[in-house]
């Protein structure tokens, strides 16, 4: 991750609806080099998902959590996509493409960790292609009493005062903040610390330029277009 780094935003959700295999394939068409999603767990399995409610994503009434794996699958995500696994993430990216899985709600570290290690150890993934984000700091600090190899990144939607503290304690590889926030003090005090600052969620190339001008080292887009627009 030496270059400026866009994350496919949900795959390519510009286009196609979030989170489904159709919007990731549509990124991959487009040149993403790395995907970003959201995953929750139910009934032993991450289903790819943002919200923790099913309304506005899919033909389903209530929480994400409160429903059973075969009553999520049976849902509408959109053009008639199911709501993936994210084993199915996987084997729909093969080696074309890093991902970002962040984790929603809790219960999710012991999973990701065993399916990492899964296609890390069987089906030629590296630990380098993949990032685990979340706001459920909790979670990631799991992740790296599980497995130290996987690369962290706390997900802030404001700047608290301990932020460069919570960073450091799980050794993280990036911070990710909304881009609303981000100024260049931020991030030098991220870059003085060793790690990476990506930005959430910008669709527009100047927005882009900008961040690129103050020494972020990636964006998550909607739109994996805009990656030739503004190279």
């Amino acid at each position: 991750m030496n270059d400026f780094i866009y994350f496919a935003h949900r795959g390519a959700s510009g286009y196609e609806p979030e989170n489904t295999l159709i919007a990731i394939r549509k990124a991959l068409e487009m040149g993403a080099k790395w995907i970003e999603i959201d995953v929750y767990a139910v009934e032993n399995e991450l289903v790819v998902i943002h919200d923790e409610r099913l309304e506005r994503t899919t033909n389903g009434k209530g929480l994400i959590t409160n429903s059973s794996l075969d009553y999520l699958r049976s849902l509408d995500a959109g053009k008639g996509e199911k709501i993936p696994l994210l084993r199915e993430v996987f084997e729909t990216i093969g080696h074309d493409a890093g991902l970002n899985i962040e984790l929603k709600g809790r219960e999710t570290a012991e999973l990701i960790v065993s399916y990492i290690n899964e296609f890390v150890g069987e089906y030629g993934w590296e630990y380098s292609r993949i990032l685990v984000s979340s706001f459920e700091h909790h979670e990631l600090q799991r992740v790296k009493k599980l497995q130290p190899e996987i690369l962290l990144a706390p997900i802030f939607s404001r700047i608290p005062e301990d932020y460069i503290t919570i960073a450091k304690e799980i050794d993280a590889f990036s911070v990710n903040l909304d881009a609303g926030f981000i100024n260049k003090k931020y991030v030098e005090e991220i870059h003085n610390q060793m790690m990476k600052v990506f930005a959430y969620t910008l669709n527009d190339k100047k927005d882009i330029q900008f961040m690129k001008e103050i020494g972020v080292d990636g964006v998550f887009t909607n739109y994996p277009e805009l990656i030739e627009l503004t190279e």
